[in-house]
């Protein structure tokens, strides 16, 4: 009796790595298995050295003129030597070697190593869906270097037992042959070979039709052995097989899926596919059932096929074991080698685990099929339990990556509600401000700045703040002469001295374009408010308020407030909103409000309400949105052509730069008022912003809404920030189950942390704000929460290595 070791590789790649890789060991003498676990890391070179022999291999098969049992396609490598393809044999095998002997995979390794004797019959069975994993010559390990009567198969991940079948009372094999489509090969050798086999009865079928073949599968003798030499190929990554039965007609195993089910009911056990690349044949093959299968994994040439049957009857119809005898017959392969290269790579084991595998003396007798009640047929009615009973821990481990993450993502929304995050999550979006593209500058807007060198202007020498009488008189004059859409002064000013400039006053009262600042009271910041210059009336006067947050940052636009009684400022709209008012009036768009936010043409500019987004502990006076900056090379370039006081006085302007544009009047000298913004830094005082620029970033938001289609900044709604935080809670935990190894899984929520502020990024572009912060850490925490979990199954399963019942 033989050992088994089933080594399952299903949850994984080798472009991804396997993060979870189990063997079990079945002992001859013990009904109960052990399990060990490991990992392997991602090998994308293997992928590509095994193409590139595929390629290599099938060149130099068209080149050196074997024949073989499928049609090969022109592919891209030409004129390869042999030299050449040896040495990509020894790097494949070195690479495949490296990649088992790694130190995540060295549990395993060990273990099986420890445990089994090398002078003992060992059947190796890989358990994966993955058709390249099922190409790769496994026997090449050097595991089988060390264990002679060790032999590899494969397998599907799924599988059921065979049932028994009564006693046999026949003393002889029963063989179905097809020899199918034989163009270009000689398949009477292969009869000759079954033909000459001791106590077997074959049964041939000649290039048979479907009907023909389908009727003798339903044969109610049964088949011990069923037989194909012929053309064959597979498709669809290895899925699915095709077997050429005569010259017109090509079969695939699904074709005779009822008649296949019928004669393995019967007591088919054994198919063999002496044609070329099988895989996809057993593949549809081992989703009937069938105990045992060999195929071969790739092209074949005639005469290796033909010594390869030989061998192999030879050593099974001889008492051999049927997994030795397969070992024997592909190392005997080796022999043809200088001929034709690789031979011993091509068969390859297909096995049901449930199943044991027959012996000829078993099958003269079927004694196989009276399940006896010693270790191996137990042993494997437990391994199917067993493996039924791995479901509830994928269940378990499903329940608590949910529970984990919904925990997470509710604590982690806690901390944000309580205002935890707000700090953080402000420099995350102040971060992702700076990081967006340049927009150019607004052409509808023009600034006129007051600086320290326009003081030394003539009509400056009885200035009071900023801007004299005189200057403001005759800056206004200028300016209309040009004509203006609306001119915004954002200075506050003391009352002219009309006795000396009357035109000054009627100005002032006149002039239906020009707009002026206050400042509206607000007791609760001791802010007594600062009243509008005289003579301007109240519907040409905008209040010049900021909403600043800590660290004197102003991210919000305050659009329209409640104005209190007893302010000197009586204005209910800022001033950037009067502006744009006054422009967009032109325009043929007035103001509207739905449910209490202001709507401009189609877009409505949702106010800010209780617990917004990352602002949790924030002042919401009045009607406020999130400020969109507007960004060119430097957002204090908001405006197009920047000019001085003393450039529009001196006429060095020209007339287009104000015709029809909204001119905003600021000053930007030593002694006036900035701000920091999210562009600023508290460690660089002189990336503060002027006010007057920030006054021209909110009118700019407004019209380039209203007239370009801008999105202004929002938040999502509060279950939208929950699932999207969720969701990444999810992400973080699944990735900390698939990936076990440390190196692998802190390489991917690296990767993942930055895809996050990616979208993040794309998003903000696109006019949301999305919580970054607080999905940061929903991520790593439910991750370190599963691996916490996983570690303490893990020293658990140590504590107790071996499945019971």
């Amino acid at each position: 009796m033989s050992h088994l070791v089933i080594l399952n590789l299903s949850s994984g790649s080798l472009n991804d790595g396997f993060p979870c890789v189990t063997a079990e060991l079945w002992e001859a003498n013990d009904s109960h298995p052990m399990k060990f676990t490991g990992s392997l890391s991602a090998d994308p070179e293997i992928p590509k050295l095994y193409r590139d022999w595929q390629l290599t291999y099938k060149s130099l098969s068209r080149r050196l003129g074997w024949r073989l049992r499928i049609s090969i396609e022109a592919g891209a490598v030409n004129n390869v030597s042999e030299v050449k393809f040896r040495d990509l044999c020894q790097r494949l095998q070195n690479r495949i070697n490296a990649w088992l002997n790694s130190e995540s995979f060295s549990n395993i390794n060990l273990q099986l190593r420890t445990h089994l004797n090398p002078s003992e019959e060992i059947r190796v069975i890989i358990e994966t869906d993955d058709d390249l994993l099922r190409r790769l010559p496994w026997f090449l390990w050097n595991f089988f270097d060390h264990y002679p009567k060790a032999e590899v198969a494969l397998s599907v991940p799924e599988y059921k037992r065979v049932k028994p079948l009564p006693k046999k009372t026949a003393d002889r094999v029963r063989i179905l042959a097809i020899l199918g489509n034989s163009e270009g090969i000689d398949l009477q050798k292969d009869r000759a070979i079954l033909e000459q086999l001791p106590k077997a009865d074959a049964v041939f079928l000649v290039e048979p039709q479907k009907q023909e073949l389908d009727s003798s599968l339903w044969d109610k003798q049964g088949w011990d052995i069923l037989y194909f030499a012929g053309h064959s190929s597979s498709q669809t990554e290895g899925e699915t097989g095709h077997i050429y039965i005569n010259q017109t007609e090509s079969l695939t195993i699904p074709q005779l899926k009822n008649a296949l089910k019928a004669a393995i009911t019967r007591g088919l056990r054994l198919a063999i596919f002496n044609s070329c690349d099988g895989l996809g044949l057993a593949r549809n093959l081992a989703d009937l059932q069938i105990p045992q299968m060999v195929v071969m994994r790739e092209p074949v040439p005639d005469i290796v096929a033909q010594e390869f049957l030989k061998y192999f009857l030879k050593a099974f119809a001889s008492g051999e074991s049927f997994n030795l005898a397969v070992r024997e017959a592909r190392e005997r392969l080796q022999g043809l080698e200088e001929q034709f290269l690789c031979s011993s790579w091509l068969p390859v084991i297909f096995q049901n685990p449930a199943s044991v595998p027959p012996t000829w003396q078993e099958w003269l007798g079927r004694t196989d099929c009276d399940p006896p009640a010693g270790r191996i047929v137990s042993s494997h009615r437990e391994a199917v339990r067993t493996r039924n009973r791995q479901i509830f821990p994928i269940w378990r481990n499903l329940c608590t990556l949910m529970s984990a993450s919904l925990v997470v993502t509710g604590l982690v929304m806690g901390m944000r509600q309580l205002g935890k995050l707000q700090a953080w999550e402000l420099k995350a979006y102040d971060q992702l401000m700076r990081l967006r593209p340049e927009e150019g500058p607004d052409t509808r807007l023009l600034v006129v700045s007051i600086t320290d060198k326009d003081f030394q202007l003539p009509e400056q020498k009885q200035r009071k703040g900023s801007l004299s009488d005189l200057a403001l008189d005759r800056l206004l004059q200028k300016l209309e002469s040009y004509k203006p859409r609306a001119i915004g002064l954002d200075i506050f000013r003391a009352p002219p001295d009309t006795p000396k400039l009357p035109t000054l006053k009627e100005r002032l009262k006149r002039q239906d374009n020009l707009f002026a600042i206050c400042n509206v009271s607000d007791p609760s910041k001791r802010n007594d408010g600062i009243s509008p210059p005289p003579y301007i009336p109240i519907k040409r006067q905008g209040f010049a308020n900021l909403v600043v947050d800590s660290g004197d940052i102003v991210r919000r636009h305050l659009l329209y407030l409640d104005v209190p009684p007893t302010s000197p400022c009586t204005s209910p709209y800022a001033l950037s909103v009067q502006l744009a008012l006054h422009y967009l009036k032109a325009e043929k768009i007035s103001p509207q409000f739905k449910n209490g936010d202001l709507q401009l043409g189609k877009v409505v500019f949702n106010s800010l309400r209780a617990n917004p987004g990352a602002y949790q502990k924030a002042d919401l006076w009045g009607n406020q949105v999130l400020l969109n900056y507007r960004s060119y090379r430097s957002p204090q370039e908001i405006a197009d052509n920047p000019v001085t006081l003393t450039e529009v006085l001196r006429d060095k302007i020209k007339p287009e730069m104000v015709k029809d544009r909204i001119i905003l009047i600021g000053a930007i000298h030593s002694t006036s008022d900035y701000f920091y913004t999210p562009y600023s830094s508290e460690q660089l005082p002189d990336q503060k912003m002027p006010g007057v620029i920030i006054q021209a970033q909110m009118v700019s938001q407004i019209l380039s809404a209203v007239l370009d289609g801008r999105t202004p900044i929002r938040f999502l709604p509060q279950w939208g920030e929950v699932l999207w935080v969720w969701g990444w809670s999810l992400v973080g935990g699944v990735l900390a189950w698939h990936f076990r190894a440390r190196i692998y899984l802190g390489l991917t929520l690296g990767i993942t942390l930055g895809v996050m502020c990616g979208l993040c990024y794309y998003l903000l572009i696109r006019g949301y704000w999305v919580p970054l912060i607080p999905s940061a850490l929903a991520l790593v925490a439910t991750g370190g929460s599963v691996i916490a979990y996983s570690a303490s199954q893990t020293y658990r399963q140590q504590l107790t290595p071996q499945v019971t019942s």
